[in-house]
Parts: C-alpha cells; sequence; structure tokens
C-alpha cells in the first residue's frame, strides 16, 4: 500500500526527500493528468492493514516515532514550497488509487496550494496571569475608572460600599478585558497574515496551568516577504500586553496544518 504525506505541485523534487515511515523512501506519485503529485512512501508492514492500525491507535510508544516521521516529511517539504498536509496513515491500496484521489480532487488540491504557496504556519498561544492583570486591570476597563471614581468622591459611608463593589466587579471585568485584548492581538497580527486559525483552549494540563490561563490558541499563516512585519507586530504586543500580565508562546514555522480547508472554514 502507499502511505500519503501531502500533495506538492507536479513538478516538485523529492530526490532529496527525508526517510519516512518505518524509514522508507519518500518518492512522489503523479496523476496522469494536473498539476498536483504526492509526497509517498511504499510501506507492505502488516501493522499497516486497518483491522491492526485500529488496534495500536492507542499505543503510544509505537506511535511517537510514525508521528515524527509524518511531521519531519511534511515540514521538509514545506521549506521545499507549497504542500497540502494529509492527516496520518492516510493510506491507498496502489499508485492506481493515489492517482485517481489526485484527478478526483484536484480542483480543490491546486486551489489550495496556490493559496498557500510559500507561506508557512506560525502557532501562537497568548496565557493570562491574573495576579498581574487584576494590577492594571483598572486602566483597561473603562467601567472600573468610573467605579473608582465614584468611590473615590463619594462619602465615608457610600466610598465603603463601592470599594466593596469595585472589588466584586474585577473578576468580572477580567473576562471581558481578556476578549478585547485577545482579539485585539489577533486582528494586529492578521494585517501580515494570509489566514489566521483559531482553535479551541484546550484541556489545561499542569505544565500549562503554570504559565496562568490560556486566553488565545491560534495560528497563522505568514508569507516569508510578510514574515519580518509579522515578527515586529509581535515583538511590540509582547511588550505591550506582557506588561498587563498577558504571556506569549510562539512556536514555528510549520507544514501549513490548519489551513488546508477553503478560507471560509477559517476564523
Amino acid at each position: 500500500m502507499l502511505y500519503v504525506y501531502g500533495v506538492v505541485p507536479r513538478d516538485f523534487a523529492s530526490a532529496k526527500a527525508p526517510d519516512g515511515l518505518d524509514d522508507a523512501a519518500v518518492t512522489i506519485a503523479r496523476g496522469e493528468e494536473g498539476d498536483v503529485a504526492a509526497l509517498v512512501s511504499r510501506l507492505d508492514h502488516p501493522d499497516y492493514e486497518p483491522a491492526t492500525l485500529e488496534q495500536r491507535s492507542g499505543d503510544v510508544e509505537w506511535l511517537s516515532p510514525r508521528a515524527l516521521a509524518h511531521d519531519r516529511v511534511l515540514t521538509w517539504a514545506s521549506d521545499h514550497g507549497a504542500v497540502v498536509p494529509f492527516p496520518m496513515f492516510s493510506l491507498f491500496s496502489g499508485e492506481p488509487a493515489v492517482q485517481t484521489m489526485l484527478t478526483d480532487r484536484r480542483e480543490q488540491l491546486t486551489e489550495t496550494l496556490t493559496r498557500i504557496g510559500s507561506a508557512r504556519e506560525y502557532a501562537l498561544r497568548v496565557y493570562r496571569v491574573d495576579a498581574e492583570l487584576l494590577g492594571v486591570v483598572h486602566d483597561l476597563s473603562p467601567r472600573l475608572r468610573e467605579l473608582a471614581a465614584n468611590a473615590a468622591n463619594a462619602s465615608p459611608g457610600q466610598r465603603y460600599l463601592l470599594e466593596r463593589k469595585l472589588d466584586g466587579e474585577k473578576r468580572a471585568e477580567l473576562r471581558a478585558v481578556t476578549q478585547r485584548i485577545v482579539d485585539e492581538i489577533v486582528d494586529e497580527l492578521r494585517v501580515a497574515a494570509r489566514a489566521v486559525h483559531r482553535s479551541p483552549i484546550p484541556r489545561v494540563s499542569d505544565a500549562d496551568a503554570t504559565r496562568g490561563t490560556m486566553v488565545l490558541n491560534a495560528a497563522f499563516l505568514v508569507a516569508s516577504e510578510r514574515l519580518t512585519d509579522f515578527q515586529k507586530t509581535l515583538t511590540r504586543l509582547v511588550e505591550q500586553r506582557g506588561a498587563q500580565g498577558f504571556h506569549f508562546d510562539f512556536t514555528g514555522p510549520w507544514p501549513p496544518y490548519h489551513f488546508v480547508n477553503p478560507p471560509g472554514d477559517d476564523v
């Protein structure tokens, strides 16, 4: 059977490709017509039979080196041109089946390759540290500024009640301020990106919990000619928002995993 890592332009050169799954060679499978081709490896091991593969899907020790090999091939491909990543274990019965897939999906795959071009994916996670944000939230919330001003001008008895209300409102305002700032971060970075994909916030791990509350989990598709602009904007945001209790985790470049769907599916 043939394992498909992803789709590339028809004239893509695979001569210097790294080894794929199980150290198998990575080659090109081309359709009979059209401008797209597939990066493939031939796998004959019984582990890749559907029933066996399903049984091994929960075996992390078995999956890990194969996930690394899958990503290694796609990262190499994205270093050398446009690539549409396929999910792990995209298996076909042979080259005719791959050619049929390339023919049937030719229009969609060609559009995706054109849209991605030489752009790469960059991941951004933003964390909120409540203790730090609480110290400056008055400056970021018109509502809290109004309550603080009313308290300052009130009689002693009223001041006490207003200050109690102010303390209670701080926590609620954290959410509103956070949402506004996160949206502003995305909007400013979007200017230098071809596309943005916002993913759900993942389940909090012990490692992430020590960094604060994750408030943004996003990927940006950035063309090489806009990368400097993107990085400058990100640096400014890190300096500005870092002083307000927002910490940034930026990684990349990656293959465009989040951008293989039509633009309407991106947020």
